[in-house]
């Protein structure tokens, strides 16, 4: 067995390759109050101390958050007129101390403005504890449907959430110490496994042993060392049952608990460290050092386990979680995947200057083939199989080679190709597609708020050409960024950012100031041009397009004859065009098109009567 020296010493080697992720482990930790809870009031105390001089804003954000409170209390307690009243008046002031403050953080308009104010006015529990109260006629009823509906809230969390965290955690230091990546997918092993119910059964069965054992003092504290391996038992087989895991931590711990009890023990100068750092020691380095740690002296104490033949310990069977898999376990467990990178990559050979800039950087055929066809293929494949190439290069765990097997998605080609590349016409027929999509969607919105048509737009034709190029550019410009969705999310909203915002800057300087749209009023807002709520929308719409919608559109108009779609768009671009001139001259305009100055408040509160 290694001595505590040696187990410490590969315990930094661990944190020093992972130590990002491991930090972050232990933070989530301590912020669900899963452990290392100290680290973060510590830090809490502090940062309160050190503002010392604000306590008249310490006081604002206290009055806030008792002010919706106070709202729940009048309406649980049978006042729901003054519940009302006050949610009003807090509504109304937040409002107006936006206006005042920060326009950025506006309150006036939009759907986000309205579930912030919602929530920090308390208005939400007006609708929601009114309606409770109108269903069954009891305040003392509807007080308790509150108090048990909380109760098993927390409850669900603590169970699923806060006492299961730290097996997660647990797995990915020991994933961390035998391979050079740990995948972010890996937080939900447990879920792939379809273990996630029996492993938090396990967690809150100890929990419930050493609760009662709590009871007796000295076997409280006694039953905390003989209990400690069950998390780590559990990472590694969660198959186990409670009964299982338990009794196997109280035999691997059998002979070692006062050795677990030095061991923590000898930590005592880190502690104190984290005291006079105000938890920045313990959140930036001890916290992971120490659970490091711990999970070498497990490794040791399974290893003993196993040596001694203890009762239970063949139970401990995931091999590949303390040590990297042959070549040959990798290449009959992952034969797809390999085959699939091991293929070399189509090289469009015929592609010269230009061409080749646009079809491998813009993801534009000037002039498509059967060959380039061919390497969109090969590309979907690629992308399929992309996750698994850590487990294949024996860099990261090999989820196929587990003891418990991992429920796998349905493998297959994908049938959309979206890293495929478009041709010019299909890029020009998307453009016009999109835009009267845009079209259509602001108008549908207007007839459904206002009871009104309305042609929006600047342009007088049935099309918004900034959905229509916004659409384009995120196929050309974030081409590079569609093997990973969340790096495509992004880009996608900072492109359609900057799109929206320069676009409706280009119309007040070439219009005299005159706004087709203006944010101003909305949650997170710059200028009025941009709002976060908008740039979300846009995200998703951006992500459903890139992903889906153009590939299918696509598949249909490759079906369309070349002599049939190039003048079709020739055509539509001459009328665009000249729509376009015309409308320089005589934009369009009028009432639900151009008229924002009427139109910068939304009701502060509506009160509605429930019967």
């Amino acid at each position: 067995m290694m001595t505590r020296k040696e187990m410490k010493k590969a315990a930094k080697r661990n944190v020093k390759r992972h130590y990002i992720l491991l930090v972050a482990v232990c933070l989530i930790a301590a912020f669900l109050n899963s452990e290392f809870s100290g680290s973060l009031n510590s830090l809490e105390v502090n940062v309160q101390e050190s503002s010392g001089g604000s306590s008249g804003d310490m006081g604002k954000v206290a009055g806030q958050q008792a002010g919706a409170m106070d709202v729940a209390r009048n309406l649980l307690e049978g006042r729901e007129k003054e519940g009302k009243e006050l949610s009003r008046k807090i509504e109304k002031q937040q409002i107006e101390q936006s206006k005042g403050e920060s326009p950025v953080l506006g309150r006036s308009r939009g759907v986000l403005a309205q579930a912030v104010n919602a929530v920090t006015s308390g208005s939400v529990f007006v609708t929601v504890i009114a309606a409770v109260n109108s269903m069954v006629k009891s305040q003392e009823i509807t007080l308790l449907i509150f108090i048990i509906l909380g109760m098993f809230l927390l409850m669900a969390f603590w169970f699923f959430v806060k006492n299961m965290y730290i097996v997660v955690s647990r797995r990915i230091f020991m994933e961390g110490r035998c391979y050079d990546a740990v995948p972010i997918q890996r937080f939900l092993f447990l879920l792939r496994l379809k273990k996630w119910m029996r492993a938090a059964w396990i967690m809150f069965v100890e929990f419930m042993y050493k609760f009662f054992w709590m009871f007796t003092i000295v076997g409280g504290i006694v039953k905390t060392f003989s209990y400690f391996l069950v998390p780590y038992i559990v990472a590694e087989n969660p198959d186990m049952t409670a009964r299982q895991a338990i009794t196997l931590s109280r035999r691997m711990m059998k002979g070692h608990k006062w050795e677990c009890f030095l061991f923590h023990l000898s930590f005592a100068g880190w502690y104190i460290l984290g005291m006079l750092t105000f938890g920045l020691s313990a959140v930036f380095y001890s916290n992971p050092y120490e659970t490091a740690s711990f999970t070498e002296y497990y490794i040791q104490l399974r290893r003993l386990a196993k040596d001694k033949g203890i009762p239970g310990a063949d139970m401990l069977c995931d091999t590949y979680l303390f040590e990297k898999a042959g070549e040959d376990e990798i290449r009959s467990a992952y034969v797809d995947a390999i085959a699939v990178l091991e293929r070399p990559a189509e090289e469009m050979k015929e592609l010269r200057g230009i061409r080749r800039f646009f079809a491998e950087h813009l993801g534009i055929l000037l002039l498509p083939s059967e060959e380039e066809r061919a390497y969109e293929e090969d590309q979907a494949e690629r992308i399929r199989i992309h996750s698994l190439r850590g487990a294949v290069e024996r860099k990261s765990y090999p989820g196929r080679l587990s003891p418990v097997p991992e429920v796998e998605k349905r493998q297959k080609v994908e049938t959309i190709h979206y890293m495929r590349h478009y041709s010019v016409w299909s890029l020009i027929m998307m453009f016009f597609v999109f835009s009267f999509i845009g079209w259509l969607w602001e108008v549908s919105l207007h007839l459904v708020e206002d009871g009104a048509f309305v042609n929006r737009g600047v342009l007088h034709g049935p099309w918004l050409p900034i959905y229509g190029s916004g659409g384009v550019l995120i196929l050309v410009l974030l081409k590079k960024l569609r093997a990973r969705p969340v790096a495509e999310f992004a880009g996608i909203v900072i492109l359609c950012g900057m799109v929206e915002y320069f676009t409706s800057y280009y119309l007040e300087l070439t219009h005299n100031g005159q706004k087709w749209w203006d944010y101003s009023g909305y949650f997170l807002n710059l200028n009025g041009r941009i709002c976060a709520e908008g740039l979300l929308v846009f995200g998703i719409g951006g992500m459903a397009f890139a992903y889906v919608l153009a590939p299918l559109l696509d598949n249909l108009i490759r079906r369309v004859q070349m002599k049939l779609l190039i003048p079709v768009c020739l055509l539509l671009l001459c009328v665009y065009a000249a729509d376009t001139v015309y409308s320089s001259g005589h934009p369009n305009t009028g009432k639900g098109i151009t008229d924002y100055e009427s139109r910068q408040m939304i009701p502060v509160h509506v009160e509605k009567s429930v019967t």
